[in-house]
């Protein structure tokens, strides 16, 4: 059986009128409520006929002079009508689905993936810019065009409760996370003997679970058609591995890859180690052939070919991308520098004399080199605390490696060098373990273990003085830090340092404003507390009005620390400056609300080994990245050089040190050279430089028109809670700081000035009606914001927040079927304005199209509100344009009130007019249909892809009201 109602179509059903919508199945009729929300789509099985539930045609009732309201609520009306669509008029499918509005910049990746059949794209933006908004965009797109059905985002296991809350608040969509807690219990709920990875639409899934062999088959076998993976950089094949775990992660991949049908999205900042081979490893899931490429040599062809498939921008390439200011913090950054106390300086050059010791002698099991690496960890450990270097001193059991096994250790690169996969918080200090000491270098060893138990708080410790203050000091300025540590040692020490300073009222020697003097809360987080813990511990501490984080780098990279923290102390200077802006990137990214955030580093003057790093290492990748912006891959080149200098410098010849530093400043030089040569060389296939803003800005215009932007949706909600009653107030330093920012753009930046319109709320919710109260959990005031990012302390309130989506339904209720508590909306109204010279009629009705594409039976919905008018009357009447309709609506005031008798014999006149004129307003819709096939034609030119061979409009549109402007009487 089939139907004969068509999509878009209004029809009756149970009492209740409904659009039909699309359906793939023809026995299947589906529909939504008119006014309803998406929850409410029904399908109706049309071969099981009940009696008494007949579906029959529906006519959207005109409006008449019954529906006299104030002119005031026809705007609540039209902005209620456009911010309830969720099938936007337009080519980008998504937007109306979306809580969220996506910054101009975060549509490249979209309008990239468009242009390909099967999506297979490497988005490496920079750390903090959105790369996965980007994703999500592009998954709901491909989503709503009835391209993909399933999905999954395959993470590190730490980052699966965020992956999930992220599809949650922005696509209103429930994932399970699948990974060894909850495998089981999701295993028990399955229908039949078929995986979970087939049943599951929507999955979070840990590479670490689904890398091993006996998953992965399970996986490859059921898996969807959609895969994001985050993080990607982390499956990149190292050149001659060794890794088992890493070749896993790649084989995997590699293996999703071969499903030539499959869409495939990598996500990473840190797409090019250093080493083109890893490099050119995660380009060839994307393309088979990538994997032949020489990357020093590529042709022009081959650069626009990988085009196609990667983008990577810095944040000043976007933050005023296509005309829209992005809000990033500023970032201060900073050097401190710290003298060790003469009893540590006395420490440590007695451990720099026993480092050289046993780094110079060993040859007896061979373990030379072993014992540097052992002598390099002890120096390191030593100076990030007396805490961690006690661990690597005290008590150790020798743990001897057999020989072969000594062998394998010894071919790996320095394992004291940092690395970028998260949580290595103390790998290094067993390196003393596993080295063969003679009986006197035993008896040393327990001595300086002995010595540096004395060494511990800040009257000792210069380094953790100068944190101690600086932490002090920030506090009282209004900043959240956290402090990045090494070692989970370090982490501890320093978290009891502060708190025993945080309990004390030692610190109001250090300066007269500098103190601990309200509670702080003080945390430390480290690689021991699992993923669930780490995330629960944080969100715990954002409760709190100050707080201090202390941590290693196991919060270094993927979770998002912008909401709690506004201050990054790098406490253990990193050997990579990567990791700095991985630490950074926690804080300092998209969504941070401060004005400022704060990234110092501590580094100590008389050590020789932050000289250097900071010195040669650090400060040179930064010119170079502040003068040419790009990213430095830095590979294992700096670490062979820094070995060089290190042993020279630290180990063997003091004297001959400052000849050794400027060799290693030449030598680091050159590999950064090389390094600066490869970023420029990635930077030269970003496809995103060939797509113009104006390509898309009319697109994303017109989506903004159709169906409300971020300033719709405050206008609505303000205006629509004070008419039912409710109070709602603007907060005095939001409006403030607005119109400050406000009065230093230049007159014609109108689009900055209106992003800057919207502000912040606080909300008495007690008069609303109790289904919109619900929202707000019994609280008497609500603080809310419409912007995004949200600032801390409000609500955000998006177009698709459920308190929106309610207000705009129960509004359209009241003004087609009133209400006995609050005024119904005017869908006929008539005032006296000064706006109109001559009588003027505006129109306000909903245009629904129906889009079929070519070549196919797929066929969308598009829904907009359009407002259109006439001045005048008879022959001389004028037709106003859709612009000039919709600034009258919006603009016009009423002078003097007119009586309600008067009104409604007028409407009734007009409404008779009305139906004279109905040829030209049903023609007036077609084109409206036929400029959306331009649209999409438009954009078709831009993506490619599949063409959309017509626009048929419903006919007729349904008329919401019908508004009478007469001009103010001339005075005789």
């Amino acid at each position: 059986m089939t139907t004969i109602h068509k999509p878009g179509r209004l029809v009756t059903y149970r009492d209740r009128e409904w659009m039909v919508l699309p359906s793939d199945n023809p026995d299947i009729l589906l529909l939504k409520p008119l006014g309803g929300a998406e929850a409410e789509i029904t399908g109706v099985y049309l071969p099981l006929h009940i009696p008494g539930e007949e579906i029959s045609e529906a006519q959207f009732p005109l409006p008449s002079a019954n529906d006299l309201g104030a002119f005031e609520t026809a705007k609540l009306l039209f902005d209620a009508a456009r911010l309830s669509f969720r099938n936007a008029s337009g080519p980008f499918r998504c937007m109306g689905k979306l809580s969220f509005r996506p910054r101009a910049y975060q549509m490249v990746p979209l309008t990239m993936a468009l242009k390909q059949d099967i999506v297979r794209l490497l988005i490496a933006d920079d750390v903090g810019i959105g790369k996965t908004v980007e994703s999500l965009v592009i998954l709901k797109e491909l989503l709503e065009r009835g391209d993909i059905t399933r999905f999954a985002v395959i993470c590190p296991p730490h980052l699966c409760d965020q992956w999930q809350q992220e599809l949650k608040d922005k696509l209103d969509i429930a994932a399970e996370i699948i990974r060894s807690s909850t495998a089981a219990a999701l295993d028990r709920k399955l229908p039949d003997d078929r995986s979970v990875f087939y049943h599951v639409p929507a999955q979070v899934i840990s590479i670490d679970y689904i890398k091993a062999d006996k998953r992965r088959g399970i996986f490859l076998s059921d898996c969807p058609e959609f895969v994001i993976v985050d993080e990607a950089h982390t499956c990149a094949l190292p050149a001659g591995a060794t890794s088992k775990s890493q070749q896993q992660r790649h084989a995997l991949l590699y293996d999703l890859a071969e499903h030539a049908p499959r869409h495939l999205v990598l996500l990473t900042a840190t797409p090019h180690s250093g080493k083109d081979l890893e490099f050119i490893s995660l380009l060839g899931l994307l393309n088979p052939g990538f994997r032949r490429y020489d990357f020093a040599a590529m042709t022009q062809t081959q650069r626009r070919q990988i085009a196609r498939h990667f983008i990577q921008r810095k944040r000043e390439q976007i933050r005023r991308w296509m005309r829209e200011e992005t809000p990033f913090a500023a970032r201060e950054s900073k050097e401190i520098g710290y003298t060790l106390k003469p009893a540590y300086r006395e420490f440590y050059d007695r451990v720099l004399h026993f480092a050289r010791g046993i780094s110079q002698t060993g040859a007896r099991r061979n373990t030379a080199r072993v014992r540097y690496w052992a002598a390099l960890a002890l120096l390191r450990g030593v100076m990030s605390s007396p805490a961690a270097g006690a661990e690597m001193l005290h008590n150790r059991q020798r743990k001897l490696l057999e020989a072969e096994e000594l062998q394998d250790f010894q071919q790996q690169p320095n394992p004291v060098f940092d690395t970028l996969e998260a949580g290595g918080d103390d790998s290094p200090l067993d390196l003393i373990e596993t080295t063969d000491l003679n009986q006197d270098e035993q008896a040393e060893l327990a001595a300086l273990s002995a010595t540096i138990r004395t060494l511990s708080g800040a009257a000792q410790d210069a380094k953790a003085a100068v944190a101690v203050k600086l932490v002090a000091q920030w506090l009282t300025e209004g900043y959240q830090p956290i402090i990045f540590c090494k070692y989970i040692a370090t982490a501890k020490y320093l978290g009891e340092l502060l708190k025993q300073e945080c309990q004390s009222s030692a610190l109001a020697s250090h300066a007269r404003k500098q103190s601990f003097r309200t509670p702080v809360d003080i945390q430390v987080i480290t690689s021991e507390l699992a993923d669930e813990q780490r995330k629960e511990q944080i969100e715990a501490m954002g409760r709190s009005d100050r707080r201090v984080l202390v941590a290693t780098d196991c919060l270094s990279e993927g979770i998002n620390l912008q909401d709690h923290f506004t201050a990054v102390l790098h406490y253990d200077l990193p050997w990579n400056p990567n990791r700095i802006e991985q630490r950074d990137g926690r804080v300092d990214r998209f969504g941070q609300t401060a004005p400022t955030v704060k990234s110092y580093l501590l580094w100590g003057e008389d050590n020789p080994i932050d000289t250097i790093v900071l010195q040669i290492l650090i400060k040179k990748v930064r010119e170079i990245q502040r003068a040419t912006g790009v990213s430095i891959p830095l590979g294992e080149d700096r670490q062979s050089i820094m070995d060089e200098v290190l042993q020279e410098v630290l180990l063997k010849d003091q004297a001959r040190g400052q000849q050794m530093q400027l060799f290693a400043e030449t030598q680091i030089s050159n590999e950064l050279e090389t390094a600066r040569q490869k970023a420029e060389n990635l930077r030269s296939i970003f496809a995103h430089e060939t797509i113009k803003p104006e390509m898309i800005e009319q697109d994303l215009r017109e989506v903004d028109e159709a169906i409300g932007d971020v300033a719709t949706v405050e206008h609505f909600v303000v205006n629509a809670v004070r008419h039912l009653g409710a109070t709602i107030l603007e907060c005095e330093s939001s409006a403030f700081a607005r119109d400050e920012a406000k009065a230093e753009l230049s007159h014609s930046d109108a689009r900055a000035k209106a992003e800057l319109s919207h502000s912040r709320y606080k909300l008495f919710p007690q008069n609303l009606p109790p289904h919109l109260r619900a929202h707000f959990d019994g609280q008497q005031q609500v603080f809310i914001s419409f912007e995004s990012p949200t600032p801390k302390g409000f609500h955000y309130i998006g177009r698709n927040h459920q308190f929106v989506e309610q207000l705009c339904q129960f509004l359209l209720a009241m003004a087609f079927e009133g209400h006995p508590d609050y005024h119904r909306l005017a869908r006929v109204a008539q005032i006296q304005t000064d706006a109109a010279s001559v009588k003027t009629v505006l129109i306000m009705f909903r245009v629904r199209n129906v889009i079929k594409e070519a070549a196919s039976s797929r066929e969308v919905i598009a829904e907009e509100m359009y407002v259109w008018g006439y001045a005048g009357s008879g022959a001389n009447a004028r037709t106003l344009d859709y612009q000039e309709a919709k600034r009258l609506l919006l603009e016009a005031r009423s002078l003097t009130n007119l009586s309600p008798e008067r009104q409604k014999a007028d409407l009734e006149r007009e409404l008779e007019q009305f139906k004279i004129l109905e040829p030209t307003f049903l023609k007036l819709a077609e084109q409206r249909a036929e400029h959306l096939v331009e649209a999409h034609g438009r954009f078709k030119d831009l993506v490619g892809g599949r063409r959309y061979e017509k626009a048929v409009p419903v006919l007729p549109p349904d008329v919401l009201g019908v508004y009478i402007l007469t001009p103010k009487p001339k005075l005789l």
